[in-house]
């Protein structure tokens, strides 16, 4: 292999490897943010509860602001660096879907992840 050819080579491995997450990736992103959006849940950041159309708009603007500064490369990257608490306050989001009690937004993220990526029935 010419070295110009490796070159080449070598830069395309490094940007599929680092950088803008994958379509996976994308994807399960924004399946989690519609799931999100499209529930009757409320969101709880920094002691004040939001209907679930303004949470999901909120951590979409985390989202592309973290993807510009490459801090999320998979769905659960998502989850623990702009999903689960406040960049500001460092306090946790939660997420209450009544009648049940409020949980961590990390574990209500990850639960919806884990449901989302399984097969589907046969």
């Amino acid at each position: 292999m010419t070295t110009r050819r490796a070159v080449v080579a070598i830069a395309l491995v490094a940007t599929s490897t680092w950088g803008a997450p994958g379509s996976r990736t994308a994807a399960e992103v924004e399946h989690l943010l519609a799931y999100l959006s499209a529930s009757s849940c409320h969101f709880q950041r920094n002691g004040e509860w939001h209907d679930a159309a303004t949470a999901a708009r909120h951590l979409r603007e985390k989202y592309e602001v973290m993807l510009r500064r490459d801090l999320i490369t998979t769905a659960e990257s998502f989850i623990e660096r702009a999903a689960s608490r406040s960049s500001m306050s460092g306090q946790p989001y939660l997420v209450r879907c009544a009648p049940a009690a409020s949980v961590p937004s990390g574990n209500w993220f990850g639960a919806e992840l884990r449901r989302h990526r399984q097969p589907p029935p046969r």
